[in-house]
This record gives C-alpha cells, structure tokens and sequence, in this order.
C-alpha cells in the first residue's frame, strides 16, 4: 500500500505500460492494423528482455482492456490469436528466464483457447523468482474495484468480516494485484496523456510518464529514457520531497 512517507525514487520496483499506439503505426505505413499489433508483439518480447536486465521486480502491460471489444471483430480476433501465440510461444524463455506470468482481468468472454493457455502458462512459471510479468488482459480497473467491493460485502454478509475493519488494506487485499507492489512508474506510450481505465487504485503515488513514441517503437531505450525521467523527479507522497 502508499503512505504519506517518502520514498527513493531510484530505482522503481514495478513498473506499468499503456502500449498505445500499434493502430496508428500500422495506419503510417499503409498497412492493416493487426501488422500494427503483430510489431508491437515484438516489442513486447524486447521490453520484457530488457526489463530483466534492469533488475525489476514487476512488469505489468496493459494489452486488452474491456473497451476494446468494441473494435471490429477480425482486429479483436486477430488479437486473441496473438495472445494464444505469444503464450505458446514464449513459454521456453520465460521459464529458462524464471519469469512468473500471470494475467490481470475477467476470464468471462475471453476466448477458451486463451485462457487455456493463460492458465497453462501461470502453471508453468509459477516459481520464477527474477521477475514478476503481468500482462492485462479484457482488464478494466473500475471493474477490478467493483469486484474487489463485491468479495469485501461477501465476506461482510457472511459474517467473515466486520464492517469497521475495512480500511484500505482489506480492499487492496482483493485487488488482482494483492501479491505485488503497487507501480512506481507508469509509462504510455504514443503521446496520449491518460489512464485509461488501468490500475486506478494501485496508481495513487505512481509518476507517469508519457512517451511520443508507437508502441511497436519502443525499446530498451525508451525504457531506459522512462526510468531517467523518473529518477528526476522528487518524490513527495504526501511528505516532504525527495530523490
């Protein structure tokens, strides 16, 4: 959880990416957008790679929110076709590498063959120890506080829990991501200035940092630039600054 204390901002120990922009890569060079998201797998594969190297113990990509099943139905087919060949494939590296996967949102609607996977791949590296790889899919935060409300008025109801011990804490203990830290440092890139509907809650002291670059753009430069930006600012949190 946040408090009010100040905390060294170097370096960040979780750190979240809005991968905006693959459409409108695709879009720039004359070509369909799933090119675009097809690129901007490939730049998930480098990110991951790099955040290993930099030493994080988090990284969470936000790929699927619950909007986006409004777009076309072959782009979200498409879609869900990479995220079944992205699980499929990339298994072998994340196990040698000793990354745990887990996917962040609602499994209701996703195809069967993509949470089979999902669920395949979170068995497979639930040891990793290196770094933690969280990849939100048909995710939505105000959804994920609705249902963390939900087990909380359960548990009241049951008589599990009293009413006047809920505080912070036992929400944030139903959040999907109750076994993580909360971000440090949330990136988005292609120039957009917003959330998103993407950890709300767990963002309370994050830094943003937004980036020019497309998606299928970003490196481990990019990364690298974010984590600099970051290390520059003063981090108050509610208290007195520091760096």
């Amino acid at each position: 959880m946040s408090s009010d204390r100040s905390e060294s901002p170097s370096p960040p120990r979780h750190v979240a990416i809005i991968m905006d922009g693959n459409g409108r890569w695709a879009e720039a060079r004359g070509r369909p957008r799933i090119d675009g998201h097809r690129a901007g797998a490939k730049a998930v594969q480098a990110t991951v790679e790099a955040a290993v190297r930099c030493g994080l113990e988090v990284l969470t990509l936000y790929s699927f929110s619950t909007e986006n099943w409004t777009r076309p139905k072959a782009e979200v087919a498409a879609l869900m076709a990479l995220f079944e060949d992205y699980m499929t494939l990339e298994r072998d590296r994340l196990v040698e590498q000793r990354i745990r996967y887990r996917r962040l949102g609602r499994r209701e609607g996703l195809p069967t063959g993509v949470l089979d996977r999902s669920d395949r791949l979170e068995a497979d590296t639930a040891q990793g120890a290196s770094m933690t790889l969280q990849i939100a899919i048909n995710y939505g935060s105000r959804q994920e506080i609705t249902d963390a409300a939900r087990r909380l008025a359960i548990d009241v109801a049951m008589g599990r829990m009293n009413p006047d011990d809920i505080d912070e804490k036992s929400l944030s203990d139903r959040m999907l991501t109750a076994h993580v830290p909360d971000p440090d440092l949330i990136i988005r890139t292609g120039g957009e200035a917003r959330l998103s509907n993407f950890l709300l809650w767990q963002s309370s002291y994050a830094e943003l940092v937004v980036q020019d670059e497309l998606w299928p753009d970003f490196d481990a430069e990019a990364l690298h630039r974010a984590f600099h930006e970051y290390e520059q600012r003063p981090r108050r949190l509610g208290g007195t600054a520091s760096r």
